[in-house]
Formats: C-alpha cells, structure tokens, sequence
C-alpha cells in the first residue's frame, strides 16, 4: 500500500512540475487560455481603424490615396497591464512593416503592422477583361483579342474613394497609341499611361478567376500560374467569374480560357452560377476550348463536358498549416503510349514516357482531383474510363506503364478532331513552393515540367 502511494505522490509531483515548465515556456497567447492577454484591440492612424488579425498577428492599415506613411502616429489599446513596443503615439516610418510587442508579465506577442496608402486605380477593365496596373511605374496593360478595334474602346475604371480621373470611365477612346490619365485627391496628383494591345503572335488566352482582378488574387499557387502566364504569352488577359455571369465579359475572341484552382477543394459557388456555366457553354460550343487545372478539373461536369456525375471521383488535399515534405521521391507521371502527343514534347524525361514534376525534397499540399480507376466508379481501367466519359486519359502516376490506376492528365473529347478541354488534376502539379511553418523548402528542380505541360496543352488546344 506504501508503494502504491508513494508511485502517486511521485506523479503527482512530476505532474506539477510539467505544468510550471510549460507555464514559464509559453511566451506567447495563441488562442490558449492564459491568465492575462497580449492581444492589441484597436490599432488607429489618422483617425482609420486597422484590419486586426489575432489569429496569425498580423494588422493592416489603409489609409487614402496620397497618404505620407513615413511619418505617422499609431494609436494603440492594449490590455490593462500591459506593454506595448513601440509605444503609442511614436511617429513612425511605415515605408516597411514594422514589428510591435505587446507584453504583459511573462507572456508577450508580436505583431507585424503594416500601414500602406490606397491605390488611385482599383481595376481598368475593356470589355471586361482586366489590365495589368503597375502604380509603382503608373502603367496600365491590356492585350485585347485578335480583331479588336482599337481606335473606340470605353474603359470602365474604378478607383479609390475621393479620386477623381480623366478621361473618365466609360469614357469612348482612340488607344491606337498610348493614353495618359491623371488621377487626383486633395493631396496628389498623378499620371498613369495606359497602353492597349493585340497579341503579335500567340493566342489570346483568358486566365479566369474569381477575384475581381489578377491583383486580387491571394492564393499564391494561382498567383504564380497567372504571372507565369502574363510573362509567356502577349495575348494573355484575365476574366474574373464575376464579370462572366453578368455578360460584362466578352469572350468572343478569347482562343482559350484557363483556370486554375488551388484556394478549395471544392468548387466556388460563383463557378457554379447558371450564368458562368451557360456562358462557358455557350463559348466552348462556338469553338472555344478551355484548360482545367488543379481542383478546377472538377469543373467538367459542370460544363457537360464529361456525362453528369463522371467528373474526378478522388479529390484531396492539405491545407496551410498541415502540409509535408516527401524526402523519399520525386513525384511524377507515366504517358506511356503517349510519348509523342503534344502536350508531352519538350519534357525532361527520365525514361521514355515518363517525366517527373515535383522534386523530393520540397514542399508539398499534394491538391489533387483525379480519376482513381480500379475500385471506384465503376471504371476498372484506362478503357472503362474512357467508354465512360468519352475522355482520352494521356497519363497517370509514374509507376503506371498502362494507365489504369488513375487520370493524371486526359483530353475531351476523346481524339483531336474535335478537342476542348485538358485536365491536370494530380498533386504534384504545384506552381508555388508554400513553407512550413515558417520555414521554406528547396525550390522545385522540376517546375520547368510544369511550365512546359501546360504551355504545350494551351497551344495544342487552339490548335484544332
């Protein structure tokens, strides 16, 4: 009975003591319940409230157009007890973000504030497709479709609260050479120069997304697509959803449309509005043709592009913080039988047919949203599959020399004749090397692949 007490008295000491060493390590509040907060509850520059996100502690300040933020004041409420570094009321240089600590006893947090004055131009947009603004050169670029006039286009323009802009928006304009249009508040006037194109050579190619324009795009997967995009091709312009469904895009001319998704796993309301399906529809039956990538592979069904319910039946995926790095493999695909289709030639190859595209080694959220063949569906193999959604399925994992175990790459339909669409929906299609936890990865020695699968498939698609 001595023994058995003597066990318990020891754990229990042991216990306690586990407690104190956390409780003396545990600097930070991160959503655990401490005894005091280092949370900072309201964060105000020149009258503006800032953005607090305690969650991953970070602040944003916006403040209008022609704002000077080398010299400001922040002021700050923390809670009772507390410290805060620097102190409220400090004038400040926010030309960079800056870190403040909040303390209070033995627990502290750092935030990183960032305080940025608004853009004058929100979105330029012609026939609405977006251009590219660049307000640190004041340019604005847009490459308009094949056959477009360019001597009578009406921009529509949005710009900040309290900016003003001429030629105004709506405005009917000659862009034959380029047009300056000068922007001003109370504070500051500017000029920006707008050039407006047509694509020398190339297609023209959409990149669709839903944000309202490229610059509002956040995840950084698509984010690098589109910029690999917009750097590769001259007739490249973006096509937000939005601008689909209300008719305000025209797609007429567009060679191609490409989306790529990588925010979700499953696919955003805004996809799925009747009025983006139907007029995607309506623009793959005139002849267009369309490049799904990503979770965006999923998007066949709704299109009728593949029979009702026979879109990707496996779809996966981490998301920040979880994630991981393979050090074992590299992660690649088999087009074995397929070796000399287009959308394959130029690839670094590690044997015949076979080509790798995310390198062990490097950071991985593995977003995948294929066919998975052998036990689900109903498919059996590469032939079940193709009878089934009249597809042609061009490549699977690296180790599948025949094609049966899953659709890492197809075409619809089935045969070059008629083609429309390429799906690439396996996770080691990976345009940006996310880090973990902090700490970023080595780069990906095959992201060249990836460049080069999905330059050939846009110019093998408006190829017909």
């Amino acid at each position: 009975m001595k023994t058995i007490f003597n066990k318990f008295q020891t754990f229990i000491i042991l216990l306690v003591s586990a407690v104190l060493v956390w409780s003396c390590n545990n600097n930070m509040e991160d959503g655990l319940a401490t005894d005091v907060s280092v949370n900072i509850s309201s964060f105000t520059v020149n009258g503006v409230s800032g953005d607090i996100d305690n969650k991953n502690d970070k602040i944003t300040v916006t403040l209008p157009y022609g704002t000077n933020v080398k010299a400001l004041s922040p002021i700050i409420e923390i809670p009772q007890g507390s410290i805060i570094s620097p102190v409220s009321g400090t004038v400040i240089d926010f030309s960079q973000p800056i870190k403040f600590r909040v303390k209070n006893g033995n627990i502290y947090k750092d935030y990183q504030v960032t305080v940025q004055a608004q853009v004058p131009i929100i979105s330029f947009k012609i026939n609405g497709l977006s251009a590219t603004i660049n307000h640190s050169s004041k340019t604005i670029l847009l490459t308009m479709p094949e056959g477009t006039n360019l001597t009578a286009l009406n921009p529509i323009i949005e710009v900040a609260n309290g900016v003003s802009i001429s030629p105004a928006s709506g405005t009917t304009i000659n862009f034959s050479s380029p047009v300056q249009f000068t922007v001003s508040n109370a504070n500051l006037t500017e000029i920006y120069t707008a050039k407006v194109t047509i694509p020398v050579s190339g297609p023209t190619v959409a990149f669709l997304g839903t944000a309202a324009t490229r610059t509002g795009l956040t995840n950084p997967d698509e984010i690098a697509a589109s910029d690999w995009l917009f750097g590769k091709f001259s007739g490249a312009v973006y096509v937000s959803m939005a601008d689909v469904a209300s008719g305000t895009a025209d797609l007429t001319g567009i060679d191609i449309i490409w989306w790529h998704f990588d925010s979700a796993a499953a696919l955003p309301g805004e996809a799925l509005n009747a009025n983006v399906t139907s007029k995607i529809k309506n623009y793959l039956s005139a002849g267009g043709n369309i490049l799904l990538t990503g979770f965006a592979s999923q998007y066949v069904d709704a299109l009728g592009i593949v029979p009702a319910g026979k879109g990707p039946n496996n779809v996966f995926g981490d998301f920040l913080p979880n994630g991981f790095i393979d050090s074992g493999s590299d992660w690649g695909i088999s087009f074995k039988g397929h070796e000399n289709h287009p959308a394959f030639e130029g690839l670094q190859t590690y044997e015949p047919g076979k080509a790798n595209l995310l390198q062990k080694g490097t950071f991985r959220l593995n977003h995948t949203a294929w066919w998975f063949l052998p036990e689900w569906g109903g498919y059996v193999n590469g032939a079940g599959w193709r009878n089934q959604t009249g597809g042609n399925n061009l490549a699977s994992e690296g180790w599948d020399n025949t094609l049966d175990g899953r659709v890492a790459i197809a075409e619809f339909p089935n045969g070059t004749a008629n083609k429309k669409c390429i799906t690439i929906s396996m996770g080691a299609y990976d345009w940006y090397n996310e880090t973990s936890n902090g700490t970023p990865s080595q780069p990906n020695g095959f992201l060249d692949n990836i460049k080069k699968i999905t330059e050939n498939s846009l110019n093998y698609l408006v190829t017909n």
